[in-house]
């Protein structure tokens, strides 16, 4: 599963518990609260939609899926902004948030082509 949509879902859910696991953000318990939600969704949306039984159902649970993608977008700018992530670090998770959603998006696009 090392290539597969799941699997960087995965590594971004590890990622952000490893980030969350940091002195300053440990207790910020809404923000850490907030982004581990958004990641873990961003990967049982997928998972949940791939098992809905309908193309149609498996849809709308990668548009949340997307969605939460740029939840996890948006408070990754707020880590940084608060020096709780390095340029780097953001960079990278940044990188793969995109990686995701390119993949999501592709998954919309040929399943609405078929229905």
């Amino acid at each position: 599963m090392k290539n597969s949509k799941h699997g960087k879902s995965r590594k971004l859910v590890t990622t952000v518990y490893s980030i969350c696991e940091r002195q300053k953000l440990k207790y910020d318990r809404g923000l850490r609260d907030q982004i581990q939600r958004a990641s873990v969704s961003v990967m049982s949306n997928i998972a949940e939609g791939f098992d809905s039984g309908s193309s149609k159902s498996f849809l709308r649970y990668l548009h949340y899926s997307m969605g939460s993608a740029s939840e996890v977008q948006s408070l990754i700018y707020v880590l940084k902004d608060l020096e709780l992530l390095s340029v780097e670090e953001f960079e990278s998770i940044y990188k793969d948030l995109v990686e995701i959603k390119k993949i999501l998006f592709g998954l919309i696009n040929s399943i609405n082509s078929k229905i």
